[in-house]
Order: structure tokens, then C-alpha cells, then sequence
């Protein structure tokens, strides 16, 4: 017989946990949202970055109006295009390699405005 009015609090295991969903406060995801939510001016911009990957190579695309699946199925076929994989870090979509001139062109037939970044 389970009661509805009980919950963990506290644990030495995991830590104080959320009020709303339950999960530890590390791992709770009710209030958070992509740290580039709201901050876009309409640009979607690809640079390329090396930094903290032994010297390897980066693509990145920023600034993408999108979020949830519809950013997640975006990477998919932009990883699928460029024969490579990548991840979503933080509403910020990372494809392993150079493809910078490749992705250009994808994107501005989306309509979307692009610029490379960086150096």
C-alpha cells in the first residue's frame, strides 16, 4: 500500500531533492532552459573551436531558433548531411569536425540568416 502524502526529503545518498518532480536538485530539470533561450538576434552563427578537445576540431552552431525535438531532429540531419556525429550541449549544436562551408549552405536554405564566427 503506497501513500500519496509521502515523499524523500533528504538522503545521504542523493542529497535535498526537488519539490516538484522529486529528482536530486543536481538532476532536476522542471524550470531549466537552454542558456541561449531568449538571447538570439536572429543570426545563426558556425565557428569552429578546438579548445578543452586535445586539438580536435569542432563545428558549432549557435543562435538557433528551435528547442526540444525540433533542435534535436535539426542536429540529426545536419550530422547526417555531413557524415559525421555531434551532440546538444545547452542549445548549442557541436558537429565533430570542420563543416563550417557545408553547413552554410544548409542552413540558408532553411532561410535562416548565417554568418561564420570567429576566426
Amino acid at each position: 500500500m503506497t501513500n500519496s502524502n509521502t515523499r524523500l526529503v533528504y538522503s545521504d545518498e542523493i542529497g535535498s531533492t526537488c519539490l516538484k518532480c522529486g529528482h536530486p536538485l543536481k538532476k532536476c530539470q522542471c524550470n531549466k532552459q537552454p542558456a541561449n533561450a531568449g538571447k538570439s538576434d536572429g543570426i545563426v552563427r558556425i565557428q569552429r573551436e578546438t579548445k578543452g578537445r586535445k586539438g580536435k576540431g569542432v563545428t558549432l552552431v549557435t543562435g538557433i531558433p528551435l528547442t526540444g525535438d525540433e533542435l534535436k531532429s535539426l542536429a540529426k540531419t545536419l550530422k547526417q548531411k555531413c557524415g559525421t556525429g555531434g551532440t546538444i550541449k545547452d542549445g548549442v549544436i557541436e558537429i565533430q569536425g570542420d563543416h563550417r562551408d557545408l553547413l552554410l549552405n544548409l542552413l540558408l536554405d532553411k532561410g535562416w540568416r548565417v554568418k561564420k564566427a570567429g576566426g
